[in-house]
């Protein structure tokens, strides 16, 4: 039976992608693992791979097609001896009426990927015991006989009730239970920002030369979860400046003698690994905002913004206080480096309970960040400029000044914890050495 390969959710929150590229094409023939596309969300470009063996008899939907459903059929694969007139005659056919399922009975459809689906399934097949044919495809037959199991006891959860391999497998691994009570609906998405009309705004400027740029799926998830952060969390700044002088020397002193290393250390470098020492100094305030709870961590997992052709990432530095500066340097170039490129996966740009934001190189001396939901507290970082400043002798000598804002989520730290964390983030800046022992 010719089956449908559907457009699968490769993160938690998508809802369309773009395909960006067909790795096989018609008459190819796949085995389970064998990539098939490259699937562009909104954040990054991913491979999507074969459940099943077959072949590809008919590509649906074209290369470089935005805004395709999750969901929807993107192409078709055919079993062997099949033909692409079986498309065609799979396609009349009726669907068979599947019985009313639970909302919780649901299961990955026939074409996700086996790394990361995350999409829900078409209901379950009708009991084939009246005789009725079964279908499966043929990785699920072999699986099914090497197991000993009866197709016909086993749901399919692809495509008009066809038995895929995660049903086997399944089968296989525990029996059938009875349906789970109905699951609690997910929270929909962010609505974009409100505000005047998309006609009414073109109308005012209807007679001036303009170019219409289209949004796309990065720019639409920006828009939609920094309205959500600057409507739902309630910020408050606090503000310091943090001499850069003893830094600055220690970091000179540490690439001299690493430079035959290949390594050269940042300030940024620094920043982060200050901060996730801070959250350890501070751990009430190592926290998360989880909707009528808050979740303080254990690690420091540090997020770091990195800008981005069309917007930006914030790539996620796990366990940061516990990883060597030099480790935080490669890793963060890594990250940045596939960032730029959109190579990320979803788990190297989710989570993190806080934040850091340096716009220092870009020349900026201070500016308020939002919070990253659900982080709790945000550092936004300006450049170091030489200020005259006042030495504890009482005397006015220039020093690099470096001046830092913290946006906090008042739900989750109050103002003296905040305080609290930012004054360990400026001990540990003004104190490089210390952040080795």
């Amino acid at each position: 039976m010719a089956t449908e390969i559907l457009m699968p959710a490769l993160s938690p929150t998508m809802e369309e992608g773009t395909l960006a590229k067909w790795l096989v094409k018609e008459g190819d023939t796949v085995s389970a693992g064998d990539l098939l596309a490259e699937i562009e969300t909104d954040k990054a470009t991913m491979e999507f791979e074969a459940v099943d063996e077959g072949t590809v008899g008919r590509i649906l939907i074209e290369a470089g097609t935005e805004g395709v459903k999750v969901n929807t059929p993107i192409a078709v694969l055919l079993e062997e001896g099949e033909s692409a007139d079986d498309i065609d005659s799979a396609a009349k056919a009726p669907a068979p009426e599947a019985p009313k399922a639970d909302a919780g009975d649901k299961a990955a459809p026939e074409g996700g990927s086996g790394r990361d689906s995350g999409t829900t399934a078409a209901p379950p097949a009708p009991s084939t015991g009246s005789g009725e044919r079964i279908f499966a495809s043929p990785l699920a037959r072999r699986i099914a006989a090497e197991k000993g199991l009866d197709l016909a006891a086993i749901e399919g959860s692809g495509p008009r009730g066809r038995i895929v391999r995660a049903d086997v497998e399944k089968a296989s691994a525990t029996p059938k239970a009875p349906a789970a009570s109905a699951a609690p609906e997910a929270s929909p998405a962010a609505a974009m920002p409100a505000g005047a009309s998309a006609d009414a705004v073109a109308k005012i400027y209807e007679n001036r030369e303009h170019e219409v740029v289209t949004l796309d799926g990065m720019r639409k998830t920006i828009a939609a979860r920094l309205t959500e952060a600057k409507q739902t969390i309630p910020h408050f700044y606090l503000r310091r400046d943090i001499r850069l002088d003893a830094l600055l020397e220690f970091r000179k002193t540490l690439n001299d003698q690493l430079g035959s290393r290949g390594i050269k250390l940042s300030v940024n470098d620094f920043i982060i690994k200050a901060c996730a020492l801070a959250l350890q100094q501070v751990p009430k305030a190592n926290a998360v905002w989880a909707g009528d709870r808050i979740l303080q961590l254990k690690p420091s997992d540090v997020a770091v913004a990195v800008a981005v052709e069309g917007g930006l990432f914030t790539p996620v530095l796990m366990d940061a206080e516990t990883k060597s500066l030099s480790q935080l340097s490669k890793e963060m170039k890594d990250l940045a480096t596939r960032a730029r490129d959109r190579k990320l996966a979803p788990q190297e740009y989710q989570g993190g309970s806080f934040a850091i934001s340096n716009l220092g190189m870009f020349g900026i001396d201070n500016f308020d960040a939002v919070i990253n939901p659900p982080h709790g507290a945000i550092l936004a970082v300006g450049a170091g400029v030489k200020k005259p400043v006042v030495n504890d002798a009482g005397e006015i000598e220039v020093a690099t000044v470096m001046s830092v804002t913290l946006s906090v989520d008042h739900r989750v730290i109050d103002g003296a914890l905040g305080a609290e964390l930012l004054q360990a983030i400026r001990d540990n800046l003004e104190n490089p050495l210390a952040m080795l022992a």
